[in-house]
């Protein structure tokens, strides 16, 4: 039987907020267990919360992003479940008004373009920690530790439509979500600290039926690999059971990237198992025409925008403008690179971030942020290729000389010391030319016979002759002229 696999995301994303969501409790990492934590992140009697303004701010920012609906009057509601990390013994969320409704984002797979809808966007607090090395009882056996300081941690929920068919779209998704919210400032997007975590409801059915098969939750996967491998895992897992006869059960499920595979939790729960009721101690949420139109005047251009602009203005394909915004930093860095070329150049300086440059940075294990090759650097070395000073292969070792910090880095004076400079002078490679035909009359009487990959073989003892230097165009230009 043929399986269609249907795939809907639940994201977690920590708002880059200095506090916490109800509290002023800090949201810093790295800190003594149990230290930003406060009465109120506990809910201890006669605490009461009080809505931090810049999480809001930034909720505003994605639904406005996204092209949703932000709602002027939204509703917290308190989520009833119990785990050793959830002091309160419930978490503060939205459900049947969430600050943040429908919108889209858009997406490349391979080479091509998928737009998935949005359900909705919440807000909501984060839950504690539970840690399980390095803890156990007097007697040796194995004990839990609880961590309190991510309790009360502003988050956004983004929920989408059940439209994803493959874990390649899912991750790309995941992939885009991540680059607009670290391009917002929403979220700094950090997966190893968890401020970044996605929720993938999985389910299969027949090839062309319409009702959807009974799902299965993959919860908190903090990494595109694990996500991609977890679905993968799931997807088949689902179809041996169904195949076998057996049936799919409603259930969380928790991926061990050791064994390469997921296991049971819990049985999934639904909404009216959590005892949803309107939080009492806050009122609704009121998000004015005036606050939105302020957040929407002062948010950065946004990363579709800036597609269109490259594809529109600079001519680069709708595959290079992706590439090229695929986040901000690297936008950033083409940008600067660009002010200081011709627009002209931007094919050339795409091909050289999207070759050399991203191939450098992922061997050396570093960020674009990190490169050590400065914009004029690189916009030096496109000048130097497109003038004609050097070609294409030696321009590969002068980047590699600037990587290094060779000759001050300079691009001129790494050329000058490696003896990079090409043959660009007509007369010159005439007379090259003019040598390698007068040896080698047997090739120039094959090509004019109609021996066409005899003319490749006259191009490359020129070049050889010229140990490389020689404008590879100019030759080709000559030796055609020459043997007319």
């Amino acid at each position: 039987m043929k399986w269609e696999i249907v795939i809907g995301l639940e994201t977690h994303v920590q708002l880059s907020t200095a506090s916490k969501i109800f509290s002023g409790s800090s949201t810093a990492v790295g800190a003594e267990p149990n230290t930003h934590t406060c009465a109120t992140d506990l809910a201890l009697p006669g605490t009461l919360p009080v809505m931090n303004r810049n999480a809001v701010h930034k909720a505003i920012q994605f639904g406005l992003a996204i092209n949703a609906h932000v709602a002027e009057f939204s509703q917290f509601e308190r989520k009833h479940y119990f785990y050793p990390d959830l002091p309160k013994n419930y978490q503060t969320s939205q459900l049947e008004h969430p600050i943040v409704s429908g919108g889209q984002i858009s997406f490349m797979v391979g080479d091509e373009l998928k737009t998935l809808n949005l359900t909705r966007a919440h807000l909501e607090e984060d839950a504690g920690k539970s840690l399980h090395d390095n803890y156990h009882f007097e007697d040796g056996g194995s004990a839990t530790g609880i961590d309190l300081n991510r309790t009360g941690t502003p988050l956004l929920e983004v929920v989408t439509e059940p439209e994803l068919h493959s874990a390649a779209e899912a991750v790309a998704y995941a992939r885009a979500l991540h680059s607009l919210v670290v391009w917002l400032g929403v979220c700094d997007g950090n997966l190893q600290e968890g401020n970044f975590r996605c929720d993938a409801n999985v389910s299969i059915r027949p090839a062309g039926q319409k009702e959807l098969g009974t799902r299965t939750e993959i919860k908190n996967v903090n990494s595109f690999r694990f996500l991609e491998r977890a679905i993968l895992y799931e997807v088949e897992r689902q179809i041996e059971v169904l195949e076998d006869g057996g049936t799919i059960v409603q259930e969380t499920r928790l991926y061990d990237d050791v064994n390469d595979e997921t296991r049971s939790m819990r049985t999934k729960e639904d909404a009216q198992d959590y005892r949803y009721f309107p939080c009492p101690d806050l009122p609704p949420l009121i998000v004015s025409k005036e606050w939105i139109e302020e957040v929407r005047q002062s948010m950065p251009e946004l990363p579709d925008a800036c597609r269109a602009r490259y594809e529109s203005q600079l001519g680069l394909s709708a595959y290079d403008a992706a590439q090229m915004t695929v986040n901000r930093e690297t936008a950033d860095y083409f940008e600067a690179v660009l002010a200081l070329s011709k627009a002209d150049n931007a094919k050339v300086i795409a091909n050289w971030i999207m070759g050399d440059v991203n191939a450098t940075l992922n061997s050396s294990g570093l960020e674009i942020t990190d490169i050590p090759v400065t914009p004029a650097g690189l916009a030096k070395l496109v000048e130097r290729i497109t003038d004609g000073t050097i070609s294409h292969k030696a321009a590969r070792d002068v980047f590699q000389a600037l990587w290094a910090g060779e000759n001050d880095a300079d691009v001129d004076k790494i050329i000058e010391a490696k003896g990079l400079k090409q043959i660009s002078d007509t007369g010159a490679i005439e007379a090259l030319v003019d040598s390698v035909m007068a040896a080698n009359a047997d090739i120039v009487e094959e090509f004019r016979s109609g021996k066409e990959k005899a003319f490749n073989s006259l191009v490359g003892r020129v070049m050889r002759e010229a140990k490389g230097k020689a404008n590879p165009a100019q030759v080709n230009e000559i030796l055609k002229k020459k043997l007319s």
